[in-house]
């Protein structure tokens, strides 16, 4: 039986989604009062970014790190600045096993409720051409990139479909109102729509364009009880590039309109509204962030 919105014939049901949000203004609709995130990969950078934000908007935050010990004391900081709760939990994302389990004590130990899941956890192909690098660095890379996200959308999927079918948290306790939210989002890239010069990353650019192909069919599959929708940002500055040397940045720079690599904090408009109820008939979406550089 399909978990999604078909009926036996392969059409899609009349109705069967939550009913649009009350109008209660515009600003309202960004709010994630009450709400419980994850978000992996959130030591620093873009993951890091989008725990701040969804924090400012009320939301109680999990963040994730494979290696990075700051993401203890980041944690620390994002509950002292906008008085919610956080916790920075040690994730090997490329273990479907860890991703569940640790996603799981995130639940139980946040209200046992699970509104927004953030896969943002990647690593960059660093070997250049693909003839020249290692077939071990590739399957980390997908591994990472591709393997980690369906893992993670696994793991919180489960939790989504349960909560919609019983209507109650892990404790057995009713959902309250501010249950609407529902929202996976992963981080994908423009490198999963475009080939990126002068640099050249094959792996990485299969597995994002596979993160961004996974968002729209887990979109179909989960319409009934969650929102999948993808972010894909184009040059960003991040310590994942810390690796590039800067005259290639600087042709990179020269292919953007507006001439210049982005802040993480120039996406967290993105990943707010998908994950609030301004996104609530927002489905299949991949939202390009990338100061223009894929029209040309």
């Amino acid at each position: 039986m399909s978990d999604g919105g078909l009926d036996s014939s392969s059409n899609f049901t009349v109705g069967n989604t939550p009913p649009a949000p009350a109008d209660r203004g515009v600003f309202s609709l960004f709010s994630l009062k009450g709400r419980t995130a994850i978000i992996t990969g959130a030591a620093s950078g873009i993951g890091l970014a989008v725990a701040q934000a969804y924090a400012e908007a009320g939301a109680n935050v999990a963040i994730t790190y494979n290696s990075n010990n700051a993401a203890h004391q980041a944690a620390i900081e994002i509950e002292k600045t906008f008085k919610v709760k956080c916790k920075a939990y040690q994730l090997n994302i490329k273990s479907e096993k860890d991703v569940s389990r640790v996603v799981d004590q995130i639940v139980s130990e946040f209200n046992g409720r699970l509104d927004i899941f953030v896969a943002n956890a990647g690593i960059p192909w660093t070997q250049g051409a693909a003839l020249s690098g290692e077939s071990s660095h590739y399957l980390d890379v997908v591994q990472t990139n591709l393997n980690g996200t369906f893992y993670s959308a696994m793991a919180a999927g489960k939790h989504f479909r349960r909560q919609h079918l019983e209507g109650t948290d892990l404790n057995g306790n009713p959902l309250d109102p501010s249950y609407s939210g529902k929202s996976f989002i992963a981080t994908a890239s423009i490198s999963g729509q475009i080939v990126n010069i002068p640099q050249l990353q094959t792996a990485y650019n299969a597995a994002k364009a596979g993160v961004t192909h996974m968002c729209k069919s887990l979109a179909i599959e989960w319409v009934k009880f969650a929102r999948v929708n993808s972010v894909s940002p184009g040059y960003i500055a991040t310590e994942i590039s810390n690796f590039i040397p800067e005259d290639t940045k600087a042709i990179w720079r020269s292919k953007i309109p507006m001439g210049r690599e982005a802040t993480p904090k120039e996406l967290q408009g993105a990943y707010l509204y998908l994950a609030s109820d301004a996104a609530s008939y927002t489905t299949g979406l991949n939202i390009v962030v990338d100061g223009g550089y894929t029209i040309p």
